[in-house]
């Protein structure tokens, strides 16, 4: 009988298969990102139906078959029935998971799953604002990635209080507007209120990410900021990410970078 593995995973995405299968890229702390067949799971009566919908978190027992992990049973632990309920939540949760899944591997995720099952619980049962979920995950999934940004200080002059701050999204690093001329990219403009965002964001813990409220023209500048990092960082466009734009109105924080006036004195 095949040995049985025990753990707890995500569904990132769910593709169909056969006549009434599913495979599934589950993420789980212990082994990472992985691909999982769950026979059955399209058909009515089946037991495992629930835990291989996209963004499913269950305790999962699996086994492997011909290379293949083959789900065998499954208890769901959160199904995040207020997201499921709103197209735009689910929409932006859904780029949660395929950012996920662009930055994980086989290697232990640990981190990262946690943090995608913060947001989602920020997004289902704290209700926090999207957009402060949003910029606030992108931003600490890159830190957590690799390619956390250099906040605390000008990269130039080293000043801790920059002033007129602007991010370099190329470089990953905060310039005051005089320094700016010196820098080739990708320059966006932040604020005070801004800045002290990206900078709790990048050092808090997880848990305590989203303990911070900002908005109009600051919060506009935070989730720009963040947005376009993570494009750039990753050097890819996310389709979750278009269709989650295309549902909203006004149209989304996201355009073109600001021009720096380097010729201001």
């Amino acid at each position: 009988m095949p040995e049985k593995i025990v753990t707890k995973g995500l569904v990132l995405r769910e593709t169909q298969t056969k006549e009434a299968d599913k495979i599934l890229t589950v993420l789980t702390a212990e082994h990472g990102r992985f691909a999982v067949i769950a026979r059955g799971a399209r058909r009515k009566n089946s037991k495992i139906a629930a835990a291989s919908q996209l963004l499913a978190y269950s305790e999962l027992v699996l086994y492997e078959q011909r290379g293949w992990m083959m789900l065998s049973e499954a208890s769901t632990l959160s199904l995040w029935d207020n997201v499921r309920r709103d197209v735009e939540l689910l929409s932006l949760a859904s780029y949660f998971a395929e950012m996920a899944e662009a930055v994980t591997g086989e290697e232990p995720a640990g981190e990262t799953l946690s943090l995608l099952l913060n947001a989602l619980y920020a997004l289902d049962t704290l209700h926090k604002p999207p957009e402060l979920v949003k910029a606030a995950y992108e931003l600490k999934l890159l830190a957590l990635s690799g390619y956390e940004p250099l906040t605390a200080e000008c990269a130039v002059c080293g000043t801790t209080a920059p002033e007129e701050p602007v991010f370099d999204a190329e470089q990953g690093v905060v310039l005051c507007r005089k320094c700016a001329g010196v820098a080739v990219g990708r320059l966006l403009p932040l604020d005070p209120g801004s800045l002290a965002a990206m900078r709790h964001v990048v050092g808090a813990e997880k848990k305590r990410m989203l303990s911070f409220s900002l908005n109009g023209e600051t919060m506009k500048r935070f989730a720009r900021a963040c947005e376009t990092f993570a494009r750039v960082q990753l050097d890819r466009d996310f389709r979750t990410l278009d269709f989650y734009k295309s549902l909203r109105i006004p149209p989304d924080i996201s355009g073109e970078t600001a021009k720096i006036d380097n010729n201001r004195q």
